[in-house]
């Protein structure tokens, strides 16, 4: 199964997320959901892998002065992440219906097999 990075902007974690693959060459597949629309299904997928608030940005002002902030029903936020991608946090990682929030190095690893 292969490995995509969903990103919305080209933060410091993204970038490390995609350097970490490459030197590694583990192929993967980077999605910008700024181009790529999420399906009903990968939305779900995303956010309930640690519960639909932890997959949002909540340090964007954006997203902190939306309802989104402020509601805890699975379905209401996926409907708000259906139409803006942006209250995600960049990068969510994904292999299979394993999902990784940020970047963290020991679970890509594990996600991908790697040695560190």
């Amino acid at each position: 199964m292969g490995i995509q990075i969903y990103w919305h902007k080209r933060n410091f974690d993204t970038q490390k997320a995609e350097r970490f693959l490459k030197e590694r060459r583990i192929p993967y597949q980077s999605l910008d959901l700024n181009k790529h629309r999420l399906g009903r299904r990968e939305a779900e997928l995303l956010l309930r892998a640690q519960g639909p608030r932890a997959a949002l940005d909540m340090e964007d002002l954006g997203v902190k002065s939306h309802p989104v902030a402020y509601t805890t029903d699975l379905e209401t936020i996926i409907g708000y992440v259906l139409d803006n991608p942006r209250f995600l946090v960049s990068p969510l990682i994904r292999s299979g219906n394993t999902v990784i929030i940020g970047f963290d190095r020991e679970r890509l690893a594990k996600l991908s097999g790697a040695q560190q």
